[in-house]
């Protein structure tokens, strides 16, 4: 194809001072311009573990596919979001069908990316780690462990939503799950937290011993309930926490 095509780079952006909140983010760049800034400004773009996953939604095919890029910050439902459809056509990714479900649809073009510049940006981004400190990359260790391997979740009828680190607490992990496992909008649920503190020694081997310790206890044991409500906890037979 002769059309001319546009160039993607991809941008972790960490925040300097880490505020409270703030979030680490992939700022899609198009031919140097920020694609969020235009079509979601003032609002975060996706982080890291979603967008720079080895599954990463980014990845092209044939067939067509939405990704979130942006929420902002009091939610999608709030105040919206900014998705666009991704999909390969022929040697070339094309980018568009952008939409805002708050609001009317953001006023960005179609864009076409090279195939080989566009994987070779995403394999580029995905295998930088440069940004991270240590506890971030334990997180993201024993997230993508415990993905894999759910059964210590699964045999207490619990589902795993995430392990992070924040900017603003460089030297903990928070892992966070739901109980019961799968609730309907009707059933009760709480959501726990496990707190661990994080040191500057190996991160894989920080990361083993954390997901072990899961392994060979009841999760809600070792966490501490912070989401849900209290009269959910009553009928699950849990004391709500001050």
């Amino acid at each position: 194809m002769t059309e001319e095509t546009n160039c993607l780079a991809l941008r972790v952006i960490v925040p300097d001072p880490p505020e409270v909140g703030a979030t680490v983010e992939v700022r899609p760049l198009v031919d140097g311009t920020d694609v969020v800034a235009t079509g979601l400004p003032g609002e975060p773009a996706e982080p890291p573990f979603r967008l720079l996953a080895p599954e990463t939604p980014l990845l092209a095919s044939s067939e067509p596919h939405e990704v979130r890029l942006a929420e902002a910050v009091c939610t999608e439902e709030c105040c919206g979001a900014l998705y666009v459809t991704i999909r390969r056509d022929g040697d070339q990714v094309v980018w568009y069908g952008w939409r805002d479900p708050d609001s009317s649809d953001p006023e960005l073009p179609d864009f076409r990316f090279d195939a080989r510049q566009y994987r070779a940006e995403i394999d580029r981004a995905r295998s930088d780690r440069s940004w991270e400190w240590t506890a971030y990359t334990v997180a993201r260790l024993l997230w993508r462990d415990l993905e894999q391997r759910p059964q210590p979740f699964e045999r207490w009828s619990c589902l795993l939503s995430g392990a992070h680190s924040y900017p603003w607490e460089r030297d903990r992990i928070n892992i966070f799950f739901m109980y019961p496992c799968r609730p309907s909008s009707a059933e009760p649920w709480l959501q726990f937290r496990i707190v661990w503190p994080v040191t500057e020694t190996d991160p894989l081997t920080q990361a083993a011993e954390f997901a072990e310790r899961i392994r060979t206890a009841d999760p809600r044991e070792l966490g501490e309930i912070c989401g849900g409500s209290p009269e959910n906890a009553r009928q699950l037979g849990y004391s709500w926490p001050r």
